[in-house]
């Protein structure tokens, strides 16, 4: 319970926080991560991470629903949450998934910086 509520006061102050200036977040950030002793930015990351981890694996529930073959590994999405891309691959890889037409051409151009792999039976490999 004490965990939620540090988190739920994460939350919070960041929403509050995100329309101030930076010195006052940069404080608010501060009195968060002492309080609860996790950064501000580190929950974020693995909120957004979370979010993308399950985004990922809807996206790939609904293609699979409409009948498209995800076998050969394609990306699924390149823009899954902004700076997350989704794709499929083996475990372990295999040739056709180093393919560039088999990637995301946001990762790989730079404009994404984050990225989920899903195996072809939509079971998390990889989210980083």
């Amino acid at each position: 319970m004490k965990f939620f509520y540090s988190i739920s006061v994460l939350v919070f102050c960041v929403f509050l926080l995100g329309g101030c200036g930076t010195k006052i977040k940069q404080a608010g950030e501060a009195a968060v991560e002492q309080a609860t002793g996790i950064g501000a930015l580190e929950v974020k990351k693995e909120a957004d991470k979370d979010i993308a981890i399950a985004r990922a694996k809807t996206m790939f529930t609904q293609l699979m629903a409409e009948g498209i073959d995800l076998s050969n590994g394609p990306c699924i999405a390149n823009n899954l949450i902004p700076d997350w891309v989704a794709d499929v691959a083996h475990n372990p890889r295999e040739n056709i998934d180093n393919l560039p037409e088999n990637q995301c051409s946001a990762y790989q151009e730079g404009t994404a910086h984050h990225f989920v792999e899903l195996d072809p039976s939509g079971s998390v490999i990889k989210a980083e």
